[in-house]
């Protein structure tokens, strides 16, 4: 029986399904049942069913699907890409933030509802790595907040960014009415994994995000559910 998705639920909490197969994200998300309204699904589920998890997940469950793909290519393939994934309906789909590339994503959307969300920088890079990248000199919150303000320019419905970075972006004339979603978010005392600048879900909302991304935290965890629904207790307070 599907499972269907209470309109009361609060919806800041997207759960990365960061697991092996679209077969284990799918078991996840029974786990987690009404507790959970919005799920992401990266690109390294996308050759496990990804694709077909997100539109059962989207049409047989009733949640919420975060396609987070972060595309990047020369602007036609962009565009013909996000046209194609687009069809779909699902909520968010990422894109570098590179104005070119925004700027096809938005040509390629046309009138779907999908929302295109910019990569800023990942929150799993600091200084040391983009200057390996030899990304141009500057402290990471400024690169970000200007990176943020030019994928706006281009059209952006809002753009993926560090809780770190998320009040310096609201701050931001271009940021009204834009969304700002946070990865690299740890409930207090959980290990930080992968990511380089984080905070707590609380403060992340606190700084200005719509939304927060959580992962490990929730899949790993002996109980998901009771561990998502500490999560979203820790949000009605923020």
């Amino acid at each position: 029986m599907a499972l269907q998705s209470d309109k009361r639920q609060d919806d800041r909490l997207i759960v990365a399904l960061d697991v092996p197969d679209a077969l284990q994200g799918l078991e996840l998300a029974r786990t987690l049942g009404d507790t959970v309204s919005f799920y992401k699904i990266g690109l390294g589920m996308l050759t496990g069913g990804g694709l077909a998890l997100a539109n059962e997940l989207k049409d047989e469950l009733g949640k919420r699907v975060f396609l987070d793909l972060k595309l990047f290519d020369i602007g036609a393939t962009i565009e013909a890409a996000v046209r194609g994934v687009a069809r779909f309906g699902h909520d968010f789909l990422t894109v570098h933030g590179d104005p070119y590339v925004v700027r096809a994503a938005v040509e390629g959307r046309g009138d779907a509802p999908t929302r295109i969300l910019a990569v800023t920088i990942l929150t799993s890079l600091d200084r040391a790595d983009l200057d390996s990248a030899l990304i141009k000199p500057g402290d990471i919150a400024d690169l970000v907040v200007e990176r943020a303000a030019r994928a706006f320019e281009a059209g952006a419905d809002g753009v993926i960014a560090s809780p770190r970075e998320a009040a310096l972006i609201r701050a931001l004339p271009e940021a009204g009415g834009k969304l700002i979603v946070t990865p690299g978010v740890r409930p207090a005392g959980a290990s930080a994994g992968d990511q380089k600048r984080i905070a707590t879900p609380a403060e992340a909302i606190r700084a200005g995000a719509d939304h927060i991304v959580v992962g490990r935290p929730v899949w790993a965890a002996p109980d998901p559910e009771a561990a998502a629904r500490a999560i979203l207790e820790e949000l009605a307070t923020a």
